[in-house]
């Protein structure tokens, strides 16, 4: 599952942080604007999680859903919670400010585009079909 994914790269990033303490280059008070990123990642997984259940619907990628959500963060992004948990891991990246932490960021986007965003489309075109094409028409992936 992509929490899965995200809370193990996000010990592996504080973890990291303080085992290989590489190249510290975001420094205090600059650090603390990653404060902003995860309050916004926070947001937005909590909102959309809110989204899924008002809809009677599942959040879970190998699941098909019973009800296509676009409103509110979807009208952005078609993966809010991922754009969240993407935040969350970037923010904490440059709270700690060091070099090695921005490569969970960019490996959490690498594992969902391979792993998790193609199996959920797929599910979504084959349950919703031409709504969800033309939904994937007008809202970007990510942001």
């Amino acid at each position: 599952m992509p929490t899965t994914y995200f809370i193990i790269l996000l010990l592996l990033s504080i973890g990291f942080h303080f085992v290989f303490p590489l190249l510290k280059f975001i420094f205090s008070p600059y650090n603390y604007l990653g404060f902003g990123l995860i309050i916004f990642g926070v947001i937005i997984n909590l909102w959309t999680d809110s989204l899924f259940k008002k809809k009677h619907t599942t959040v879970k990628p190998c699941e098909i859903p019973n009800t296509l959500v676009t409103s509110r963060p979807f009208k952005l992004s078609r993966h809010p919670m991922y754009l969240g948990m993407m935040s969350i891991l970037l923010g904490v990246a440059i709270f700690l400010g060091s070099l090695i932490t921005f490569a969970f960021p960019i490996i959490f986007i690498i594992i969902m585009e391979r792993r998790f965003i193609p199996l959920e489309e797929k599910n979504l075109e084959k349950k919703f079909g031409n709504q969800y094409i033309d939904y994937k028409k007008n809202v970007r992936r990510w942001i």
